[in-house]
């Protein structure tokens, strides 16, 4: 720019000096609003990458936690396979089994085996023992299965009924207790056995009913007749059902005052703890933990 050096007659102030100065003042301005405009972009753009970092970290996070999601479903879908088999399986059936590919199917038992859920037998595959230890720490109801545990007993032996102690889990009737008897080995009894909600086990679960059992005289299975009735705590809840199966031609009313008698017995065992008495424990230097 250009300076103005003339003196102004009413001021005595020099042009020039004025000039100067507004120049100055509106180059400052410039520059102040330039940095100011950068420092917001800066600031913009700092914020716009922290977003995108956030963003991304999250999806990476759920992105984990889906895979192992998917794992998991993966791991229980083939003990469940293996559940339904009931005996060894081998890759290729457990693959076909639950639409898993077969590289997944052995990478996933492998890290099965390393904890102890799947027991590897050649070739094949079973149910392992650490999973079986997990799976008898479940308990349906406190102290149901110790209560239970002498009555069915002693049931299997006064009658030589198969005996099995069930409850309601997944619209099935779960088995979580059972004794063989004499209807072995036409129909084997075993804990885990889901039956049928219209059996009479099934219906002594579900029903309300104030005294009488429910009894099957082969309509479920040709040559199998079942005296049943629910298992109720001491105020009066239903929690099981306790049922007795016999092969066809014996008679039922004797089967079904015998089933009432150890229903009765886990009544009472429930009322006093759960494990029908003081029992003593074994001493921790014999237990493995």
């Amino acid at each position: 720019m250009r300076a103005n050096t003339n003196t102004n007659a009413s001021t005595g102030v020099d042009v020039a000096t004025v000039t100067d100065t507004g120049a100055a003042t509106r180059t400052d301005e410039i520059a102040a609003t330039g940095a100011v405009a950068r420092t917001g972009v800066i600031t913009d753009a700092g914020a716009a990458t922290a977003r995108d970092a956030e963003g991304t970290a999250e999806g990476a996070a759920r992105g984990r936690r889906e895979r192992g999601r998917g794992v998991l479903e993966g791991a229980f879908a083939l003990l469940d396979a293996l559940r339904r088999n009931g005996d060894e399986a081998g890759v290729t059936e457990l693959a076909l089994a639950c639409g898993v590919p077969k590289g997944s199917v052995h990478r996933l038992l492998d890290q099965l085996v390393g904890v102890g859920a799947v027991e590897r037998v050649g070739n094949r595959y079973r149910v392992g023992p650490q999973l079986y230890r997990l799976g008898q720490a479940w308990e349906p109801h406190p102290g149901l299965r110790p209560a239970a545990r002498l009555p069915l007993q002693r049931l299997r032996a006064v009658t030589g009924a198969s005996v099995v102690l069930v409850v309601l889990r997944e619209e099935a009737a779960l088995t979580v207790g059972s004794v063989p008897g004499d209807l072995e080995p036409l129909l084997p009894v075993r804990n885990g056995l889901a039956f049928r909600l219209d059996t009479a086990a099934g219906k002594a679960l579900r029903g309300p009913r104030a005294s009488g059992a429910v009894l099957d005289r082969e309509d479920v299975m040709e040559g199998v007749c079942c005296a049943s009735l629910p298992v109720r705590t001491p105020d009066g809840r239903t929690v099981a059902a306790l049922a007795a199966l016999v092969p066809a031609g014996r008679r039922l009313d004797g089967l079904a005052h015998a089933v009432a008698g150890a229903g009765a017995a886990i009544t009472r065992a429930l009322a006093g703890g759960g494990g029908g008495g003081w029992r003593r424990p074994l001493p921790p230097t014999a237990l493995v933990p």
